[in-house]
């Protein structure tokens, strides 16, 4: 029995799931750096804007949509985490966090993401990676 080919993504989906995928991890950086803690709740958020994303664009549903989102949400997870980092960072050094941002090397990011995030962030970073899959077929 033949595998049926992949589906195929058109472009402006991507292009509007990498931007709404920054704005949601930018959003979450800021909620996590006013209120001082990790904030990882806002990852199912992230997934649910990824897939919501996904719907409004058209793309078809299946695996390559499930994979997007969760692509997606792994982005934003990544994008926020180095935001807050380099926010944190940048606050003690008397840097804006977007200056910050572009100094922050991947090594310190991950030692500092490593650092803050606990278990029960661990766990929402998983669900919302789950959420994403389930959302986004």
């Amino acid at each position: 029995m033949p595998v049926p080919a992949a589906r195929r993504l058109p472009f402006p989906a991507i292009a509007l799931l990498l931007l709404a995928s920054a704005g949601i991890a930018a959003a979450w950086a800021l909620v996590a750096l006013v209120t001082g803690r990790q904030c990882s709740w806002m990852a199912l958020v992230a997934a649910l804007d990824a897939a919501i994303v996904l719907r409004i664009t058209g793309a078809r549903a299946g695996t390559s949509r499930a994979c997007a989102a969760m692509a997606a949400t792994a982005f934003a997870i990544a994008l926020a985490n180095w935001w807050i980092a380099a926010g944190q960072v940048g606050r003690s050094l008397g840097l804006m966090p977007w200056a910050s941002s572009l100094r922050l090397g991947p090594d310190y990011a991950w030692t500092l993401a490593s650092l803050a995030n606990r278990p029960v962030d661990l766990a929402w970073i998983a669900a919302a990676l789950l959420l994403a899959a389930i959302a986004g077929r």
